[in-house]
């Protein structure tokens, strides 16, 4: 294994990990720089996670969801032992880079990174307009078709005209609940 031969100071990092055990490797990375006192190379692990809302049986959600599945960002100056010793890490694939030697994140990436995981609140994405078509995707109107007769983005509603028996009624639905046509 050739030298860290490029000394970068304290940068971030992406490292590869199996899907589904990046909260493992995060803990894991912890423990290994704690037991081998490397807390003065290796400054944090993050796993970037975002809030959003869902929708499930009717009822609205906020869950946090995985920006990169299968990442971890780790803060860090890369020494051959910082390298061996993250790279080892069960469950790490290896970091992103060239070769052996990683790429450090740009200071815009960590920080737009650091501002979309800062968003305490979820923020409602309407990307419809008045008059446009929609298909109501769930609840007790899933399947029916209609326009968009009102949009409400401080609340996440949208009233939508559904033509039923021969008249277009309104019916007041949660954005998620449809989508466009």
């Amino acid at each position: 294994m050739p030298k860290q031969v490029l000394q970068r100071g304290r940068r971030w990092y992406a490292i590869h990990t199996y899907s589904g055990y990046e909260e493992n490797v995060a803990e894991n990375l912890k423990k290994i720089i704690e037991s081998y006192d490397m807390q003065d190379k290796v400054y944090s692990v993050l796993i970037p996670k975002e809030k959003k809302i869902k929708i499930r049986n009717g009822k609205r959600r906020i869950v946090e969801e995985k920006i990169f599945p299968g990442y971890v960002m780790v803060e860090m100056i890369v020494t051959d032992d910082s390298w061996y010793m993250v790279r080892n890490t069960p469950n790490v694939t290896g970091f992103i880079g060239t070769g052996t030697i990683p790429t450090p994140l740009s200071e815009d990436e960590v920080k737009s990174l650091q501002k979309r995981m800062g968003v305490e609140e979820p923020q409602y994405k309407i990307d419809v307009q008045v008059g446009a078509p929609v298909k109501i995707t769930d609840g007790p109107f899933k399947g029916f078709e209609g326009k968009v007769n009102d949009i409400d983005e401080a609340r996440g509603k949208i009233k939508i005209l559904v033509n039923m028996f021969g008249r277009e009624t309104p019916v007041e639905l949660d954005f998620l609940q449809i989508k466009k046509i």
